[in-house]
Order: structure tokens, then sequence, then C-alpha cells
């Protein structure tokens, strides 16, 4: 799927005054090859909106196990009962499922390597998630299907340089989806199980390694 505290204020209001109009912004025509931006002082991804709470000791994070465990440390404040899941390390930071303990999947977060600081991941994560993002409504329902997410998904990568996506992966409020490139991961992708948007995210840079292992 943002290169400063006291001018956040009115592009949060901006933002919200869209929010509640519904006429969302749609990131389907991102380029993947653009990037969310760097991680701000606080070692936290500088985004000019909601940020959410950040939880980080500025040690750094060298591996899938140690962004695993920082990954776990922030879901207890998030949520006692989440567990984590799958972790991938890209060049600009660790992404991390966090499940339910049923083994649904609740939400995603990032890891900065270079301060270990752990937040709610940017874009679907924060924007779309109907159970732990900034517009929490639980019991939304979705509208779309894993199927026809799949389609959308498959649609909107194939016209964004010919590549290909993995298995619709359903988080409260939309899909996840990995992209693929001569069958390997690329990336990934969400699509809104509402409205059918898609977001691409382009904060990740390239992929490196992953582990669904705890």
């Amino acid at each position: 799927m943002t290169r400063r505290a006291g001018h956040l204020w009115v592009p949060l209001v901006a933002l919200l005054a869209v929010l509640a109009s519904g006429a969302y912004l749609v990131l389907a025509d991102h380029d993947p090859g653009d990037r969310f931006g760097g991680w701000g002082r606080s070692g936290m991804p500088m985004t000019g909106g909601y940020a959410g709470p950040t939880w980080g000791d500025g040690e750094r994070v060298d591996s899938l196990s140690e962004a695993r465990a920082r990954a776990q440390a922030f879901a207890q404040q998030l949520d006692p009962d989440l567990q984590t899941g799958e972790v991938m390390r890209f060049s600009e930071n660790f992404y991390i499922e966090l499940e339910e303990p049923d083994s649904t999947l609740a939400t995603e977060v990032l890891v900065d390597p270079a301060s270990g600081a752990t937040r709610l991941e940017l874009g679907p994560a924060t924007m779309w998630n109907t159970r732990y993002g900034m517009m929490a409504r639980r019991g939304a329902p979705a509208s779309i299907s894993a199927e026809r997410a799949g389609d959308i998904a498959a649609r909107w990568a194939e016209d964004h340089g010919g590549l290909a996506v993995g298995e619709a992966e359903a988080f409260p409020g939309y899909y996840t989806l990995h992209t693929l490139r001569a069958g390997q991961v690329d990336g990934m992708l969400s699509v809104n199980a509402t409205t059918g948007d898609v977001w691409y995210h382009d904060w990740h840079g390239d992929f490196i390694e992953m582990s669904d292992e705890e």
C-alpha cells in the first residue's frame, strides 16, 4: 500500500470533512513506482493525516523475528487477544498481519527498521478497516466477495505494469492481495469491500523475504 505536528490540524480537518461527505479519495491510479515517504523523527511514517498509536523503543530491527516481536508488543496495546501472522520484509519497512484468536485477519501494521517504531499500516488499515481503523464501525457488511475483489485486483494489476495478484485475504472492510511479477511477490494492494476501490501499497519499497511461522 508523506514525507509536522503544528501543521497537521488543517489537513486533518479537511480529510475528516471529505470522509464525512462520502467523497472518498480513490487511489486506483497510483503509480506502483511511487513511494509513500520516509519516517518522521519519532520513527513514525509522516502521512499528513491520522497516524494512530505508535509503539517503539528506538532500537533497530534487522530480522523477521525481531519485527514479529515488535508487532506482537504493539498488538497487546491494540487488543490483548491479537496475535501476529504473516511477516514480510521490504526495503522500506516490515509488514505484519495481526490475527484474531479464531485466526481471522484483524489488521496490518508496519515496523520501521531504523527505530523499531510500530504502527497501523498506512492506507487501508488506517482508513478502511471497520474494526481497528480511523473510521471503525463494527459489523459493517461487505458487499463485495473475495472472488469479486480478486477480479477487480487482477484487472487493476494487469493495467499497472502487467502484474498478477495472489489470493484475496479478508480484513474488516477490505481485502489485501499480494501483487506478483513473474510468479514472485512484488508488493501488495487492497480492495475496499464496499466500494471496490483499489489502493496500491506504494510505501513498502522492494520485497525481500517473508515468513508465516510464529
